[in-house]
């Protein structure tokens, strides 16, 4: 038996046939000058290949729509490829460039759209650069239409099989959910992306990272994924079989047992009360979250907004996002959740082309991570700052809404950004527009300058969200997608303890609330952690709400902080030593 370790991206286990997937065979894209009066021919051929790929698309949307209309993962999917292909600013650019360069078509197409790809995955946010991988494979399919290529036929993998591949199209994830696949286990790909949203949704165990499998996994050979332990077992033992039988019937059978918790309220055994919120990125999680049995929304992610409708084409979306659409957006969401608390996070994304078409200017930077992204972006650009908060306040009158800034780092960016929010209550007065006065503002606090002066931050907020995932990264100087420097990566590193315990006493000085809404948040060993150095409020996935309730269940806060002060002391005798 062989052992190999990966990243994990969605829990489960799940024991099948190894259906390996060849890497295709590297495109071979002409490139050659042509003429000014051979543009026209070529922008035809280009534009019938499109037709033909959107048409694709649009019968798997009519057959999904007779078959599961209730899937809306799958809509979402197909009708971002359809937005990305008619994305008219991409579309313009590409013509300009095609026509400017005179460089052949399929050349064009690819240099532009990875181009394109390439801007997304240097954005400085995780959900925009897991877009990156959408465009490359819509994209690919046009090309491969132009060529005359025909890729592998994802249709003939049978069910139960384990799918080792280096990468999938989200296209492809969907196809291979209907084929009751056992695993998925790819070496590229981040736990924020298309293909992981929906193994998650379809209950696939999945891991990622494992660099070159494909050549050391054979078709048909046994094979184990444990999803939480991000282990792959190639040709087990019977009894390695057998024990992995088993805990698949103990997962199954935990589910069950978790359904009783949906309705419960979150509380220690010994009735200490805690407040399980979700985080979100789309209408369609709210609704998720509502059936979960969150108590709320910790943290709506607003990046979808400057997408599209569904998350996608990045351009044509940020140009049509008028204050009027993202009000519709959170208007339904705040229904959506009732009188539950919703605390929507303005726009956390950076300088790239995807703010450009709302008269931003791109930004080559070469560190975007820490460059001109998130409140530092809205504070430079105060006119698509003002249309979200107008959008924002507009909506609060239909529901419990509260507003946070994210990635603050200073008390002068707080006084700003109340500042501009001031006017815009100011504005809407004015017009005589409904809106809420008192909504709560407050900031995330993921940067370890804003925890170093959190007692200075809480005396002008309503209230704080340790975003952790940040915090750590910044903390520690680490970048968590770097294999070279990813076991640097640690949440339980004193460092960042000491800022959470640091944020958490500032807060507990100013009579403030302060939640969790990292990674750390959803974890059985952190939320002990964090529960026993006094932390209330979490949110997380929503599909871990019920697991985090049964956890609660079974520990009483005594308990909760024993552990956590045995864990802060190991840490402080290593630093000693």
């Amino acid at each position: 038996m062989e052992v190999f370790l990966g990243v994990p991206a969605a829990d489960g286990t799940g024991i099948g046939t190894a259906f390996v997937i060849p890497d295709a065979v590297k495109r071979a894209i002409p490139q050659h000058r042509i003429k000014i009066d051979q543009t026209n021919r070529g922008w035809e051929r280009f534009e019938l290949a499109c037709q033909s790929v959107i048409q694709d698309i649009t019968e798997q949307l009519e057959l999904l729509s007779k078959t599961d209309p209730k899937d809306k993962i799958q809509r979402e999917v197909y009708e971002t490829y359809i937005l990305m292909l008619e994305d008219p600013v991409f579309l313009k650019e590409l013509k300009d460039f095609y026509q400017r360069e005179l460089f052949n078509i399929e050349y064009s197409v690819n240099f532009k759209a990875e181009e394109y790809a390439a801007r997304l995955r240097q954005s400085g946010n995780d959900y925009l650069s897991e877009r990156a991988q959408d465009i490359t494979d819509i994209f690919g399919r046009v090309l491969d239409e132009m060529l005359d290529i025909h890729p592998f036929d994802i249709n003939s993998v049978p069910d139960g099989s384990v799918i080792i591949a280096t990468s999938l199209s989200s296209a492809d994830t969907i196809i291979l959910s209907k084929r009751k696949i056992a695993g998925l286990v790819l070496s590229e790909g981040g736990v924020s992306s298309h293909v992981v949203i929906l193994a998650r949704n379809y209950g696939i165990p999945t891991i990622l990272g494992i660099n070159g499998l494909v050549k050391k996994v054979h078709n048909g050979e046994t094979v184990i994924v444990d999803g939480k332990s991000a282990e792959l077992l190639v040709s087990p033992d019977k009894s390695t079989i057998q024990e992995y039988k088993l805990k698949i019937r103990e997962e199954f059978n935990r589910k069950q047992a978790l359904k009783a918790f949906l309705d419960k309220p979150a509380v220690t055994k010994d009735g200490t009360k805690f407040q399980l919120l979700a985080n979100i990125g789309t209408i369609e999680e709210a609704r998720i979250a509502r059936e979960e049995g969150a108590d709320g929304i910790g943290l709506f992610r607003t990046e979808f907004l400057f997408m599209s409708e569904n998350g996608a084409s990045l351009n044509a979306a940020a140009r049509s996002f008028s204050e009027e659409t993202q009000f519709e957006a959170y208007k339904a969401v705040l229904e959506i959740m009732g009188d539950k608390p919703v605390t929507i996070r303005t726009l956390d994304a950076g300088g790239d082309k995807l703010i450009n078409s709302v008269d931003i200017p791109i930004l080559d930077e070469k560190n975007p991570l820490m460059g001109l992204r998130a409140v530092r972006l809205s504070l430079a650009n105060p006119q698509v700052f003002k249309t979200q908060l107008r959008a924002l306040y507009r909506a609060s009158v239909y529901g419990n809404l509260k507003i946070m800034f994210p990635l603050i780092s200073s008390v002068s960016q707080v006084r700003e950004c109340l500042r501009i929010a001031k006017e815009v209550q100011n504005e809407l007065a004015a017009e005589n527009i409904p809106f809420k006065k008192d909504i709560p503002v407050g900031i995330m606090v993921e940067t370890a300058g804003a925890a170093l002066v959190s007692d200075c931050l809480s005396k002008l907020c309503d209230f704080f969200s340790l975003g952790t995932n940040d915090l750590t990264q910044y903390t520690l100087a680490v970048d968590r997608e770097n294999p070279h420097v990813a076991d640097l990566y640690n949440e339980f590193n004193l460092a960042v303890l000491r800022l959470i315990q640091m944020t958490l006493n500032s807060a507990t000085d100013a009579n403030i609330p302060v939640s969790v809404c990292g990674e750390m948040a959803g974890r059985a060993d952190s939320v002990m952690v964090l529960g026993g150095m006094g932390i209330r409020t979490l949110s997380m996935s929503p599909k871990l709400i019920s697991s985090t309730k049964e956890l609660l269940s079974r520990f009483s806060i005594k308990e909760f902080e024993a552990i956590s002060a045995k864990h802060l002391n190991e840490l402080s005798l290593i630093v000693e030593k």
